[in-house]
């Protein structure tokens, strides 16, 4: 995990994709960013992989990289293809299984004060 960083650095991440190859049968992440505003994570997932349903207490939104990945929010499903993006608001119960190898960001905003 990576320490909290503050919200008036900026910063660059680059060369995600080479930096987060899939591996073989295991889904794997990479914090980018961890700050009191917010917290963006890269996921890969092989085929078959899956979290299974689980809720935030923050507003999240997923964007798809690369691959097709099944995610449900509630009893709704869709599969997500590159440059996909959902919102997911905050307690929604939701999930997510990849069809095929895939990528995705995943961004939790904390409520503003």
């Amino acid at each position: 995990m990576t320490s909290p960083s503050s919200t008036d650095d900026s910063s660059f991440h680059t060369g995600l994709l080479d930096a987060l190859p899939v591996s073989h049968d295991a889904t794997t992440s990479r914090v980018l960013v961890n700050n009191d505003a917010m917290r963006v994570v890269m996921f890969a997932m092989d085929a078959g992989q899956e979290l299974t349903e689980h809720t935030s207490t923050k507003a999240v939104a997923v964007q798809q990289l690369e691959g097709r990945l099944r995610f449900s929010i509630g009893d709704e499903q869709q599969v997500l293809s590159p440059g996909d993006v959902i919102y997911l608001a905050p307690d929604a119960r939701h999930a997510a299984f990849a069809e095929t190898a895939c990528r995705f960001t995943l961004v939790m905003v904390s409520a503003s004060s």
